[in-house]
């Protein structure tokens, strides 16, 4: 799907719904023709790019020969500082004589059958069942004897299409890279808006939209990690669209630390788009002959609006960012202890937690922080990865047998990258930790990083976690960082070297957590990072599942999930219902909306089983009886945006088979609202030649949670229009309302869903449903099988 044409000097890469074109100019710079939706052949240049015929007034000419050539209005797909483009520039560098000045030209190029593998760090997977077509364009100074390739591959399925530039230094100098970004495009502007993941921690990937004028928008890291601030992430879409039409561009990093973004509107209405490693205090020597690697961009667009931009996303990760070994196997309920002990916990409080989350049906119990060393606070034992016999006197090989007779799978919590003061790790070794030997450094959660730049620390601690996960039966890891990088400086490296630290600090990381995943395929790791503190791709190569969030109140969880799923799928997003009143908000939500929640993703549960009432306890037992019977469809299937929690209270959200036999459609209110408006909800994704069977998912509406006064007046009033309410532990509960209804595939995609009636305040009966505050609904469609005629 690579054509070239000599003639016309261009380069058009096609996948089913996408084309992206590029050409050499004639001046041997290599130009953006076109991105967006596919084109057929024959096409006119002149009829994709707008350009100026005539000289324009105040800018510099390129060459004589051509007047009406500069570099400042044309569209490139690389560029630099110093010959006319006064653009925000992709590659900045200094040569041995001071000089900034690179001019790259177009020397060759090569169309490949393959994707070359840069083993430094992660990138898009190539599967023998997909040959994945990539063209290779070499561009040179001659000058200072310096190469540049950009690469571009193709992801036919998935409709993308990933970016990187390699650049490779001669054998006349050595020069200093100053800036080196994976990609540039510039385009027209057709008034388009950004959109960014923005936030803070337990308010990460909220969703924000840049209007794009003239100037320049920047989102960022500077935190050593890709961070929770701001997701390696950006869409760039036309002003109208919206979740289901309109034109989108997605752009997504495959790097795990410091990056940058950049969208930049010229004077005369181009749109320039950079990404790739921060530029600010980057400074990487590239000695003679050697080369400098940047991470890969993934790059995807959508004329159907964000969530098919994010469908393309989501194929592309399940198919070529995860492990083949974790593609598409399901992943198991689990038990964390974080939220029901903290520190404090014993062998037999465990064993009892255990106990209570296997009657309820849960599979794997997930040990989490306090187990090693003498780590009863925060304060002390980070880097010794020995396990605490006061608390655990079998051991982590004895305690996981226990858990393995209950029946259960077991995991563990480690936080690798980092080492109190108070431990016997950083008094052996002091000078393994990021600091400047004169100046005291600063802590953050009481402790310090340590230097993943130098090889000796990361050989310890690929023994140190390699002899934990061989301890014992271990199944899963959650591997955590609680801090973000400071004191930026490395005992380790050299003076000249740095500049380097942040990005050896993430290549050193890659390193760690690549030899130990591959020693120990089977466990399920968990990246963590603070929750959502380094959420992207590079660690999703590596680790198949992100702790999303340390905010687990099911309201907030919408928002954040919600603004993940633009680039992240669901299968890989770590969500757990927690009690109430919510630690991170003290707000109080329904049990069933909670769950309701976090089965759109990897359910878990964090709370003290032994200490709510038995009418949770078979709830609870219901809720995860329903996530396995559709666990295939929650965590893999294709996902549809109805209603943003972000532009209301409100959330719809649909999970559709990809064979359109079934799906499942979230129903989520924030605040009850009094003589509410009838609803209708639009329906993407099934086949109109189906008829479905719709049922809602069986919860339970708790009535307590109103307070007092609906103990007595909510109840006695109800009761009188004919509802029978049970009572259990002195908590009034009610089944919620049956309802089913059969649909023609046709009739939903045309008119939508209408659901029961929500309750207006004036009595009650069979047509009627009961939502309340942060209420919330699972809707089950099925494919009702037609008899052979």
């Amino acid at each position: 799907m690579i054509l070239y044409d000599e003639a016309k000097q261009t380069f058009h890469l096609r996948t089913e719904t996408l084309s992206y074109i590029l050409r050499i100019y004639p001046t041997g710079h290599l130009g953006h023709v076109y991105f967006g939706a596919r084109i057929e052949e024959p096409f006119e240049i002149e009829h994709l790019v707008p350009e100026y015929k005539i000289e324009v007034g105040n800018q510099v000419i390129y060459h004589e020969d051509d007047r009406t050539f500069n570099l400042n209005t044309s569209q490139m797909e690389i560029s630099t500082y110093g010959k006319g483009d006064y653009r925000d520039p992709m590659i900045h560098m200094r040569f041995e004589d001071g000089s900034r000045l690179a001019n790259f030209l177009y020397q060759r190029h090569e169309m490949l059958e393959h994707k070359p593998q840069f083993p430094e760090m992660p990138e898009a997977r190539s599967l023998a069942s997909e040959p994945i077509e990539t063209l290779k364009v070499t561009l040179r100074d001659d000058v200072q004897h310096v190469e540049v390739d950009l690469y571009y591959s193709l992801f036919l399925e998935a409709n993308v299409i990933t970016r990187r530039a390699v650049v490779r230094n001669g054998d006349f100098q050595e020069i200093l890279l100053e800036k080196v970004m994976s990609m540039n495009i510039d385009m027209p502007n057709d008034d388009y808006d950004l959109i960014s993941l923005d936030g803070a921690w337990i308010n990460e990937r909220q969703i924000h939209v840049h209007p794009l004028r003239s100037g320049l928008i920047r989102i960022d890291s500077k935190k050593g990690v890709s961070s929770n601030d701001h997701n390696p992430f950006i869409a760039i879409k036309e002003k109208n669209a919206d979740e289901n039409k309109g034109r989108c561009y997605g752009f997504s990093l495959i790097y795990s630390g410091n990056f940058e973004a950049t969208a930049e509107v010229s004077p005369h209405n181009i749109l320039r788009i950079l990404m790739g490693i921060q530029s600010f205090d980057f400074f990487w020597p590239l000695k003679k002959q050697a080369q400098f690697v940047t991470p890969e961009v993934v790059l995807t667009y959508s004329h159907q609006g964000l969530s098919r931009m994010s469908q393309n996303f989501h194929t592309f990760v399940e198919r070529h960012i995860i492990r083949p070994d974790w593609q598409n196997q399901e992943r198991p309920v689990l038990i964390n202890n974080w939220e029901a002990t903290d520190f404090s916990f014993t062998e037999k409080k465990l064993l009892k937690l255990a106990r209570t989350a296997r009657r309820l049906g849960i599979e794997l119990f997930v040990l989490d922080d306090g187990w090693f060393g003498k780590r009863n606070d925060d304060s002390s034992s980070l880097g010794d990865w020995f396990v605490n016999r006061k608390k655990l006197p079998s051991g982590l090989e004895g305690f996981s047998r226990k858990i393995k007779r209950l029946g259960m799978k077991f995991g563990i919590w480690v936080e690798p990258e980092m080492v109190n003061p108070d431990s016997d790790l950083y008094r052996a070794h002091p000078e393994w930790i990021i600091r400047h030997p004169k100046i005291a450094p600063s802590c953050g959660r009481r402790q310090y990083v340590l230097d993943l730049s130098n090889p000796d620390v990361r050989d310890y601690l690929v023994n140190a976690i390699s002899q934990v996960l061989g301890s014992a039966e271990i199944s899963y890891c959650k591997w955590d960082m609680n801090r973000n990088l400071s004191d930026i400086f490395s005992p380790y490296l050299t003076h000249e070297q740095q500049g380097t630290l942040f990005h050896r600090y993430t290549l050193g990381l890659y390193d760690i957590v690549h030899r130990i995943t591959s020693a120990f395929p089977e466990v399920l790791f968990e990246s963590c990072a603070s929750g959502g503190n380094r959420f992207d791709l590079g660690m999703l190569y590596y680790m198949p599942q992100v702790w999303t969030s340390d905010n687990t109140d099911a309201h907030e969880r919408l928002k954040i999930q919600y603004g993940t799923s633009l680039v992240y799928p669901l299968s890989t997003m770590g969500a757990h219902v927690s009690n109430i009143p919510n630690m991170q908000t003290l707000r109080q939500t329904p049990i069933e909306s909670r769950f309701n929640t976090a089965a759109f993703g990897l359910l878990g549960y964090e709370l003290d089983l032994n200490r709510i009432t038995p009418s949770e306890k078979k709830i609870i037992k219901e809720q995860i009886a329903f996530y396995k019977h559709h666990r295939q469809l929650f965590q893999f299937g294709r996902l549809y945006r109805q209603k943003s929690p972000h532009a209301s209270l409100d959330c719809v959200w649909m999970n559709v088979a990809k064979d359109q036999s079934e799906a499942l459609l979230g129903v989520y209110q924030g605040l009850e609202q009094p003589n509410a408006s009838v609803e209708k909800i639009p329906i993407y994704g099934l086949n109109p030649k189906s008829t479905y069977r719709v049922r809602v998912r069986k919860q339970y509406f708790l009535l307590s949670l109103f307070g007092d006064l609906a103990r007595h007046a909510l109840p006695i009033r109800l009761k009188a229009n004919g509802i029978a309410f049970h009572i259990l532990n002195n908590r009034y509960r009610m089944p919620v309302e049956t309802e089913e209804q059969v649909i023609s595939g046709s009739a939903l995609l045309e008119n939508g869903f209408v659901p029961k009636q929500k309750f207006i305040g004036t009595g009650y009966n069979a047509s009627v449903r009961l939502m309340g505050d942060f209420g919330s609904r699972i809707y089950h469609f099925s494919r009702i099988e037609e008899p052979d005629s």
